[in-house]
């Protein structure tokens, strides 16, 4: 059974919009090494309608010599949740229709890797409040938003996360990666059994 790792670029605030504002602090190349931390042993990217429509038009052109991540952007078989599509242009990419828990939870016990999720702040919304992310992994920049799309919301299940990797760079951004410890449904199992 394979892992859901989320990654974001949050702000202070837990803001996870389209992350523009990330710009002006440049990309530490360390950075590139924590996400691609986060990718190795993925087998799937799982990815919402306005995520796929923002990165098949800027990953799909790209190549190792553009990009390092070009590659498992593009080689890897990618799973769009979307109400609104029935066909995808980019290669190795399925349509999975709208989101659908246990349609998520069959490709996590199908799939042997774990599948990497980047942006797609609705999706990862509801994986969060089904329970179904094993890991996140979070670049948080120094700034406050004030408004804006939240990871984190009221639908959230209650969970407990370990600390599993720590980083700072230069330009202001920390590095956080927790481990899944166990969700209220884990809970409430263990006292009802």
């Amino acid at each position: 059974m394979g892992d859901i790792r989320v990654h974001e670029f949050m702000s202070l605030d837990g803001v996870i919009d389209a992350p523009t504002w990330t710009f002006e602090y440049g990309f530490d190349p360390r950075m590139g090494h924590a996400i691609a931390k986060a990718m190795d042993g993925c087998e799937g990217i799982l990815l919402g309608r306005n995520t796929y429509e923002m990165f098949e038009p800027a990953w799909s052109v790209r190549t190792a010599d553009d990009d390092p991540g070009a590659p498992f952007m593009n080689d890897t078989h990618k799973y769009v949740v979307s109400s609104t599509l029935d066909t995808v242009a980019w290669r190795n990419s399925t349509v999975l229709g709208p989101y659908q828990s246990d349609v998520v939870r069959g490709l996590k016990e199908s799939t042997k890797g774990a599948i990497y999720v980047s942006g797609s702040g609705t999706l990862v919304r509801a994986l969060l409040a089904d329970g179904l992310v094993d890991e996140l992994h979070l670049c948080i920049y120094p700034l406050m938003r004030g408004s804006g799309p939240r990871l984190y919301t009221d639908t959230a299940s209650a969970s407990k996360w370990s600390l599993t990797s720590l980083e700072s760079y230069d330009n202001g951004v920390t590095y956080l990666s927790y481990r899944l410890v166990s969700s209220m449904s884990d809970r409430e199992s263990a006292v009802s059994g």
